[in-house]
């Protein structure tokens, strides 16, 4: 089976302390839960996570939907956004990680990119640096999520092919998004070898599409 490889960038910096970092960590659940009754993404779907504050770290490599277990993230009390540095370790892990097609392996499909952030990159000049190095990856969509009203938009229309708003980082507005961030998953996992661009399925009422 072809695995469908889909990365999830979070802003973990101080900005999300307390009840929006709760409601990610929620959130999170709730998508793996979902993927999990999907049999086609079940067999197919891939995840990995990379948070970004003050550094960029990888707190769960590309692993199967059905094997993983999810990391309790977590945000220091202040400090960046370093955006860049989160970008340029992804280069990092899908080159590594994704598979070309040999004569034991099947080649992966095309990567999906959910990038989350309520700022804006405090590396600016790695941000900028990173951003063509990432499309150069051939993700099948980058779809950033603009987490509250103090979230750059401008510098996310820079990298991603779709872009959504919340306008608040709540609990409810979370579990929307995952939930939507879920059946766009799904969405890709029904459609790969059909088309090689992702059909996002219509919004809730919390989320924008920008």
């Amino acid at each position: 089976m072809r695995r469908l490889p889909i990365y999830l960038l979070i802003d973990t910096s101080g900005s999300m302390n307390g009840e929006p970092i709760e409601a990610v960590n929620t959130g999170l659940q709730t998508l793996v839960s979902s993927l999990r009754r999907d049999p086609q993404a079940l067999e197919t779907a891939y995840l990995s996570i990379i948070t970004f504050d003050n550094n960029a770290q990888l707190v769960l490599p590309l692993t199967s939907v059905a094997e993983l277990q999810l990391p309790n993230l977590k945000t220091p009390k202040s400090g960046g956004t370093m955006t860049g540095m989160a970008l340029e370790l992804l280069c990092q892990r899908v080159d590594a990680e994704l598979r070309t097609q040999s004569a034991d392996v099947k080649r992966d499909w095309k990567p999906l990119l959910f990038i989350m952030t309520d700022g804006a990159p405090s590396d600016t000049q790695k941000y900028n640096e990173f951003v063509p190095e990432c499309q150069k990856r051939g993700f099948a969509a980058i779809t950033a999520c603009a987490a509250g009203m103090k979230a750059n938009i401008d510098k996310l229309k820079d990298l991603a092919t779709n872009i959504v708003s919340l306008d608040t980082c709540d609990g409810a507005t979370f579990a929307q998004y995952f939930q939507w961030v879920s059946a766009s998953i799904s969405s890709g996992a029904q459609s790969v070898g059909v088309t090689s661009q992702l059909e996002l399925p219509p919004p809730p009422d919390a989320i924008t599409i920008v």
